[in-house]
């Protein structure tokens, strides 16, 4: 009996990385998030399950097996998931120097903070509009209460920050898309994702 051919697994797609800038854009076409402090980390869902890769492409998935774990739960036939792997304090807020500990020691301490979507189910959805990646992103991640969560949008201008309340950021436009390489496609958008040390405190938008 012929066997039949397993489907190719879905790769890594090299991520947008930030570029420090002095000052945040401010116009309306630019989305506003934290910058967890965490690592950089792309989930990927396919036939054969989940894998989490590092930004340089590195294979970490033992590392973060309760994250493939919740992955593999989301319902999504096949997904490329980008986000940041942090060690969340008691009250929420991603523990740096907990992080490495909790990798070799606690990886149940891990959650996977999810900011964008560039696969769905058999399309590439690098060619939309950021906010609608953000939408279907939030669809399938919701609630975004447990080991996988959401990345928030924060609003723009609001009152001074005290020094406790400094947060980083990034930034990116509202309709700028993903090249197939992986690159902006076009010059406008090379800013899209920004990390800048916030000059004004803001409150949460809630989901996309």
């Amino acid at each position: 009996m012929r066997k039949t051919a397993s489907p190719d697994r879905l790769k890594f797609i090299s991520p947008q990385l930030p570029r420090l800038v002095e000052t945040p854009p401010e116009s309306d076409d630019w989305i506003h998030e934290i910058k967890y402090d965490g690592y950089r980390t792309q989930v990927i869902i396919d036939w054969d399950g989940a894998r989490a890769y590092t930004k340089t492409g590195i294979d970490w998935t033992s590392r973060y097996w309760p994250i493939v774990t919740a992955a593999e739960a989301l319902g999504a036939r096949s997904a490329i998931i980008d986000g940041e792997v942090i060690a969340p304090t008691p009250n929420g807020a991603p523990d740096f120097h907990a992080l490495r500990s909790a990798m070799a020691w606690n990886a149940e301490r891990l959650a996977f903070v999810a900011f964008d979507l560039l696969h769905l189910d058999g399309k590439d959805l690098r060619a939309l509009p950021s906010v609608e990646r953000r939408a279907m992103l939030w669809d399938l991640v919701k609630p975004a209460d447990g080991i996988i969560q959401f990345s928030q949008r924060i609003a723009a201008g609001c009152r001074q920050p005290s020094q406790t309340e400094l947060l980083d950021s990034s930034s990116r436009r509202t309709h700028s898309a993903l090249g197939s390489l992986g690159t902006w496609t076009n010059l406008d958008a090379t800013i899209a994702l920004i990390k800048w040390r916030k000059a004004h405190w803001c409150s949460s938008l809630g989901s996309p």
